[in-house]
């Protein structure tokens, strides 16, 4: 096993059981059929996500960095979703897209083809926590994205009713091999988000 794989490890113990984790927080069966047994390192700015962590929408409005044990020769997809749209006693919405990546090479994340660019956590007023889940498949090779349209991030088309399992089984996923997940509620960061996500239409 590499340093890498080692340090996983490590965090799995650390961080608890990703499997039991999920279900009890009902990551499993809201969004997935089997929870990923390794624990992906999500990291915003310094802020290390520990499996059901609060954080705030301020705290998450910029890309984190990932850490997976990544085969160097695979490609990756990596994704984040809230189930809770627009809450989650009423996901009428569920699943809401945050961002996804294909592609991706072994650990090169800036090198994968971007379907939905990155926004953060924006919990409407009023409606609670929220929960946000970070995802990595293996992909049995390339997905031929070209006719796949892009989401930029000022956009909410086509982020709304998302389904990650249904992309999964689409293109031949299996199971997530990684993944965390934290919660959020509404805080003064979320209107600015809001607008920003207005302004592209929709």
């Amino acid at each position: 096993m590499n340093i890498l794989g080692i340090f996983l490890c490590f965090l799995s113990v650390a961080h608890g059981d990703v499997m039991s984790d999920f279900k009890t927080h009902e990551i499993v069966p809201d969004v997935l059929k089997e929870a990923p047994a390794q624990l992906l390192s999500v990291n915003y700015k310094g802020i290390e996500v520990k499996v059901g962590d609060e954080l705030t929408p301020t705290q998450v409005k910029d890309t984190p960095t990932l850490k997976w044990n990544a085969e160097e020769s695979s490609f990756y997809t990596i994704s984040m979703i809230d189930p809770d749209a627009p809450s989650r006693r009423n996901a009428t919405l569920r699943e809401f897209l945050h961002w996804i990546v294909v592609n991706v090479p072994g650990s090169g994340l800036d090198m994968g083809d971007t379907l939905a660019a990155y926004v953060g956590a924006g919990a409407p007023k009023g409606t609670g926590l929220h929960r946000y889940v970070q995802l990595i498949y293996k992909q049995p090779g390339k997905i031929d994205v070209s006719g796949i349209p892009k989401i930029p991030n000022n956009s909410r088309n086509g982020r709304p009713n998302f389904s990650i399992q249904k992309f999964a089984e689409l293109h031949n996923l299996g199971n997530p091999i990684a993944g965390n997940m934290f919660q959020a509620q509404f805080d003064d960061y979320v209107p600015i988000l809001s607008q920003q996500l207005s302004s592209g239409g929709m």
